[in-house]
């Protein structure tokens, strides 16, 4: 199942965002064409390093060919244009203006392919106040709200373990496109697409925006419980912590019957979700009050058994070795190369790029001849 194939995309972006985006559409049947300069994309000289390739290139850049152009040189700038007015989709992460400035704007590309899918990603978009300020993830995660909401109550703002910012950019770019080529099939009109880090970021804040919008209070850091919701969160075990969610009164009548406190089902403190929260201190001790008897393991199969959502802790290196990982093929080999591809089934079928990462420039002359161009000097 190759949803894509035969979709043309030239990728000039770099680092993570657009690269993560594309390799989305790469895993879907895209023909990616990834145009680097010289020196190649940024992230081929960031380690860790295996076999002397960069780790987060050969991630992030997976199934997609690699051409290296000058673009500064006219006849290299001539061939990059050349190659945009015969493809679907083009996707940049430039600062605002620089495209533009290039020769590579989304007036210029569309100009001459009127049916371009053309998709910017930027840290802040192609407007506002803010448009040509740079932007790294950590900027983003503090300006969207993120940051001002993670953390342990009490203690200071914390961004995520993740460049969640790039990647949700990425994702929203790839489901953008695939939206225009759809629109486009309809119409024969193509699109220019302004994707900013900040707005998908924002965007994706639904805990936040329900008690800020609706609430009208503040969203404050409760380290790894939920805002609105008790017991929902972590709770120490005889060996670490073990997650436990509740979400409904049965669940909690459940709960309470499992850690040995039926009663508490019946305490009008912990009638209502908002309650629990309200007193969630007190159902904290009371559960910790049976976890803290316990292994993690042997809390976790309790809860399961009692159809309670609950789960251990695991380090990444756990995570990917662990059966339902392993079962549901989260991690794949392309040619001794481990990647982690888009994670989607389509009628059961897992659609992950069957090439790793190109070499730089190795396609320059294969991509110039398929698209009928002289090499430049």
């Amino acid at each position: 199942m190759k949803p894509l194939a035969g979709i043309r995309v030239l990728d000039l972006s770099r680092v993570l965002a657009g690269p993560y985006c594309t390799a989305l559409l790469a895993d879907l049947g895209a023909e990616v064409i990834k145009l680097e300069p010289p020196a190649g994309d940024d992230y081929r000289h960031v380690g860790p390093f295996r076999a002397g390739e960069s780790a987060l290139f050969t991630l992030n850049n997976r199934g997609k060919r690699s051409v290296a152009l000058d673009l500064k040189e006219p006849a290299h700038l001539a061939m990059a244009q050349a190659i945009a007015a015969q493809v679907d989709v083009v996707v940049e992460n430039f600062r605002p203006g620089v495209a533009e400035r290039l020769g590579l704007g989304a007036a210029t590309l569309r100009a001459a392919n009127p049916g371009l899918i053309y998709c910017s990603i930027s840290g802040f978009g192609q407007d506002g106040p803010c448009r040509d300020l740079p932007a790294y993830d950590i900027v983003v995660q503090a300006m969207s709200g993120l940051m001002a909401a993670t953390g342990e109550e009490g203690g200071a703002p914390l961004k995520t373990g993740e460049s969640v910012a790039d990647l949700i950019a990425g994702l929203f770019g790839s489901w953008s496109i695939m939206a225009a080529l759809v629109n486009r099939a309809r119409t024969g009109v193509g699109a220019t697409l302004d994707v900013a880090m900040h707005d998908a970021l924002f965007s994706m804040l639904t805990t936040s925006h329900a008690l800020q919008m609706y609430a009208g209070v503040l969203p404050q850091r409760v380290g790894n419980r939920h805002p609105l919701s008790t017991p929902f969160g972590c709770y120490a075990t005889q060996d670490g912590q073990v997650v436990i969610c509740v979400l409904n009164d049965r669940q909690f009548a459940r709960l309470c019957a499992l850690i040995g406190a039926p009663e508490a089902a019946e305490d009008p403190r912990y009638a209502t979700d908002e309650s629990r929260t309200a007193h969630e201190p007190a159902v904290k001790a009371m559960i910790e009050a049976w976890s803290r008897g316990q292994s993690t393991a042997v809390a976790v199969a309790a809860l399961s058994g009692a159809g309670l959502p609950a789960s251990p802790i695991l380090s990444i290196a756990e995570a990917a070795a662990s059966p339902q990982a392993q079962a549901r093929g989260l991690v794949s080999d392309l040619a001794g190369t481990p990647v982690v591809g888009q994670p989607v089934r389509f009628d059961g079928e897992k659609p992950v790029a069957t090439a790793p990462a190109p070499a730089l420039g190795a396609d320059l002359a294969a991509v110039a001849a398929e698209f009928g161009l002289e090499i430049p000097a």
